[in-house]
């Protein structure tokens, strides 16, 4: 359900993401992989390969298909709107983090965010692993009390007009947000289009790519 921006949350507000922001877990897979390193059992550039393509390109490029095709189908655009876990599984995307998905669509008027303000909360089958900054406990507090202000920190200035609205994702409901398609792209095949979709456009952090930034 979308947030409150003017409810009280007690979350620290610290921009430092040292290791005070790591949970014990990931103190534990920090401390873990040290010792794989230094007993020469894992490869440091190895291990930042794999997180990356995670991260970056296998989890992602299954969100940015789905957004292409909503783009470029009307009848999927509204079975997406009707039952977006259904219309995502029907791709093929689906686990256990992405059981329950609703999709908010980025219009002129309106832009969504997304965050998880009590944990990390996050679709896995569409956006891979979350980046450290979703999980950071400034990232959680900021984007509900000011989320204009961390859109601007990602480098986002969205018109005066435009309402903000912050969804806090729960382990029953996550989100998925379809940014609004660039102009220029009549035509396009969703192969390409989905070029033109970044991980960060689907949190709601950025804006879709535009067509000269993929030439």
């Amino acid at each position: 359900m979308p947030h409150d921006p003017h409810h009280d949350h007690p979350h620290d507000h610290d921009h430092e993401h040292g290791a005070s922001d790591l949970s014990p877990i990931e103190l534990r897979v920090r401390a873990l992989e040290s010792l794989l390193v230094e007993k020469g059992y894992a490869d440091p550039a190895a291990l930042d390969a794999l997180i990356e393509t995670y991260e970056t390109r296998i989890g992602p490029r299954n969100g940015a298909r789905v957004v292409a095709r909503a783009w470029s189908d009307t009848a999927f655009l509204a079975a997406l709107r009707r039952d977006a876990s259904a219309a995502i599984h029907g791709m093929g995307f689906s686990g256990r983090q992405g059981e329950h998905m609703v999709a908010v669509e980025n219009t002129p008027e309106e832009h969504n965010m997304v965050v998880c303000t009590l944990c990390s909360c996050y679709p896995w089958p569409v956006l891979g692993l979350p980046p450290t900054w979703y999980k950071s406990p400034a990232y959680r507090s900021r984007a509900v009390i000011d989320p204009r202000g961390v859109l601007a920190d990602f480098g986002v200035t969205l018109p005066e007009a435009t309402r903000i609205r912050v969804w806090d994702s729960t382990a029953e409901t996550r989100y998925l947000v379809i940014p609004m398609r660039p102009p220029g792209t009549e035509g396009w095949s969703e192969e390409r289009l989905a070029d033109l979709v970044s991980r960060d456009s689907m949190i709601g952090t950025a804006l879709a790519r535009r067509p000269e930034e993929v030439a």
